[in-house]
């Protein structure tokens, strides 16, 4: 576990803290600043992920989880001016949103995104137009049975919990190797929140790495192997999610729970 002092300005970027941990890393986000404007949001974050790891991005309101989020997926808004993302071997620091997804980057938004007028097949069918391609839609099927009984029917339709294993299978359909989910369980009823944390441990166990922003801390805490959290931009705590949910000082601190 690691408790990250803030520093007050801008720091020098120093790589060799980042190589420290015996295991490879998979996913390395260096001392990364973003800006909306003028507006520094993302303030030297840096965190590493091990391939098939679920890392649990946490913070109140307005510590940057989500724009940390958009930044590793390189969608230019927020705008990275300063720092390094390494996907297995791959600078995503230097590409953009379409070639960051080609590389196996995939970032199912809050609002998940289902395009009004499609059938979930066709939803899915839409993410498999241009290579490279991921799961077949069969496999996707099989992991979320409830799209197959609603294949036909308009994907903006269904329940929320259908839309978000609908925003799921669509980035399951891509060649996908790190998964960002930014608020999951927003408005969810307890048992879909259950049945979501357990589709996420099958697509872990199928190695695909996975990065969640929640602000039902506890049930992100309770699915991931570790946490990191952001406090005004900055990364706070780097460590294990069960250390976590065992900390109520670390979690009245930051996460106000």
């Amino acid at each position: 576990m690691t408790h990250v002092e803030h520093l007050d300005g801008p720091q020098p970027f120093d790589k060799s803290r980042n190589m420290a941990a015996t295991a490879p890393k998979f996913l390395s986000v260096w001392d990364i600043e973003a800006y909306y404007g003028e507006s520094y949001i993302v303030q030297g974050v840096s965190f590493d992920i091990h391939e098939g790891e679920i890392l649990a991005l946490l913070g109140r309101n307005g510590a940057g989880k989500t724009s940390t989020l958009r930044t590793i997926a390189r969608m230019g808004d927020p705008e990275l001016r300063h720092g390094e993302i390494w996907l297995d071997h791959k600078p995503l620091h230097e590409m953009r949103s379409h070639e960051a997804s080609q590389a196996g980057i995939q970032l199912v938004p809050e609002d998940r995104s289902i395009i009004p007028g499609l059938t979930v097949e066709e939803n899915l069918k839409l993410a498999q137009i241009a290579p490279p391609r991921g799961w077949s839609i069969d496999r996707v099927y099989d992991l979320f049975p409830r799209l197959r009984e609603r294949r036909s029917q308009e994907g903006v339709t269904l329940s929320g919990g259908e839309q978000q294993m609908l925003a799921i299978a669509r980035a399951l359909c891509r060649d996908i190797k790190v998964l960002l989910l930014d608020e999951p369980y927003e408005g969810l009823a307890p048992v879909i929140v259950q049945e979501i944390a357990k589709t996420l441990e099958l697509i872990r166990d199928q190695g695909i790495t996975t990065i969640i922003v929640e602000q039902n801390a506890v049930a992100a805490l309770k699915l991931a192997d570790r946490a990191v959290i952001l406090d005004i931009g900055r990364v706070v705590y780097d460590g294990s999610a069960k250390e976590v949910l065992e900390d109520e000082a670390l979690r009245a601190k930051y996460l106000a729970i």
